[in-house]
């Protein structure tokens, strides 16, 4: 269901961007796209730059119900190597947060045969960081690589974050 929805999202901005693309190149740069990875599994992105200066956003997040969601929002400033070609490079340094709640099966099961609150229903998982990034792009396919460098918040902290997505630039 999920990736149903990020190959959708992904096409529209595909067609999108061929429609309205542009051949005069511009100082101004600005992206659009979607991404699945870790910890936050769909995010949808946005970006800006300035000649190689780029500052880029994502956030994401799905509500099942109570007790079932998740949330996350990431962003950072790199600077942009290979600037106008299709294949580029773009370290930087970012901060996110991301968070995570579902229901626990078996908790719900213990809570129940003791008639009583012994322990939370759910799991959880929090993280907010600051991390260095790695992102690199080829005709708008990007991968990107974030290693938190400090965690302010360490509950079940990912040792890497990743994202693999499209974003068209116009």
């Amino acid at each position: 269901m999920l990736l149903k929805r990020l190959i959708v999202a992904t096409l529209v901005l595909f067609c999108t961007g061929t429609t309205f693309a542009n051949e005069k190149p511009s100082s101004w740069q600005f992206e659009a796209g979607a991404s699945a990875g870790r910890p936050t599994p769909i995010l949808l992105n946005a970006g800006v730059g300035y000649k190689n200066l780029f500052f880029r956003a994502m956030a994401g997040a799905m509500y099942f119900g109570t007790d079932d969601y998740w949330v996350g929002y990431r962003g950072g400033f790199s600077w942009e190597f290979f600037h106008g070609l299709p294949f580029t490079l773009s370290p930087g340094i970012g901060c996110g947060y991301a968070f995570a709640k579902a229901p626990n099966e078996i908790y719900k099961a213990m809570n129940r045969a003791n008639s009583t609150i012994y322990v939370r229903s759910y799991n959880y998982k929090e993280v907010l960081d600051i991390s260095m990034e790695m992102r690199a792009s080829i005709y708008g396919f990007f991968t990107y690589i974030a290693v938190p460098v400090h965690g302010f918040m360490k509950h079940d902290e990912p040792s890497v974050i990743w994202q693999i997505g499209y974003a068209y630039k116009f």
